[in-house]
């Protein structure tokens, strides 16, 4: 059975409820906030979820948590959120704090070489290395061989798979240290830091499954552009571009400011 979607009747009523607990809005980038580009570089938010964004978080606590690293997602916002996640988990910035200029992962070092001694294989086969410093990602989406190019990495990444976490994405195979903080880890630990009560969520990707697996009853967790039943996401959305419609209806329906 597909999974329900968040505007039909029972979507909205518990968003509703949500809203009037305040409690931590949470967000992937890719896919969820902002459409999937060809060339990861070229994503960008759209001024009307930007605009709303930017106006939620007068009022809650937001985080973006996201695949990418904390200084690239930074520079892709017209504000500032309470709190960017980035590398899956593994990098976080407050507001007011840098997230730039941290040390590449050790444990990353030896995929580093090796990558660097494939890279004409790589670069034939249309797979493009990002190395954000603690994690790796391989994109193969513009490959015009894209079994092959997937097969290759398979093979490449197979011998590392019990010293590091492999983990599949939309068109990339991420690579991070084994004991690196997932983006359930760090989304239980902005609610208990933010204060909030309860957490919305909303992700489109194999990572973002376990903060949906790990979520309690209390909160209210979107798999965006997937309405697949064997996400373990409570509602669906179609896609990125009915995201700036749910911003829209959150801010409607936030509950007056108690007065001092």
């Amino acid at each position: 059975m597909p999974i329900p979607h968040l505007f039909g009747p029972d979507g909205q009523a518990r968003l509703a409820t949500l809203l009037k607990r305040r409690p931590l809005l949470a967000f992937d980038f890719d896919g969820t906030l902002a459409p999937i580009v060809p060339r990861p570089a070229d994503a960008r938010l759209s001024r009307a979820v930007s605009t709303r964004l930017r106006a939620l978080s007068a009022h809650l606590p937001v985080a973006i948590v996201t695949g990418r690293a904390v200084a690239d997602v930074r520079a892709r916002l017209d504000f500032e959120p309470a709190y960017i996640v980035g590398s899956h988990g593994a990098e976080e910035a407050t507001a007011g704090a840098g997230g730039a200029g941290l040390p590449p992962a050790p444990a990353l070092d030896g995929l580093r070489a090796l990558l660097r001694r494939q890279s004409d294989e790589l670069a034939a086969l249309g797979v493009t290395v990002e190395d954000k410093q603690l994690s790796l990602a391989l994109h193969y989406r513009l490959s015009r061989q894209r079994e092959q190019a997937l097969a290759f990495i398979g093979d490449l990444l197979a011998p590392l798979a019990g010293s590091l976490h492999v983990f599949a994405g939309k068109m990339v195979v991420n690579v991070s240290p084994k004991d690196a903080p997932d983006k359930a880890q760090a989304v239980h630990e902005l609610v208990a830091r933010s204060g909030a009560s309860c957490a919305f969520f909303a992700g489109d990707d194999v990572n973002d499954e376990p903060v949906f697996a790990s979520a309690p009853a209390s909160w209210l967790t979107v798999r965006v552009g997937c309405a697949d039943a064997a996400s373990l996401a409570r509602y669906s959305l179609d896609g990125p571009h009915e995201m700036a419609m749910l911003l829209e209806r959150m801010l409607a329906w936030l509950p007056p400011r108690k007065e001092a």
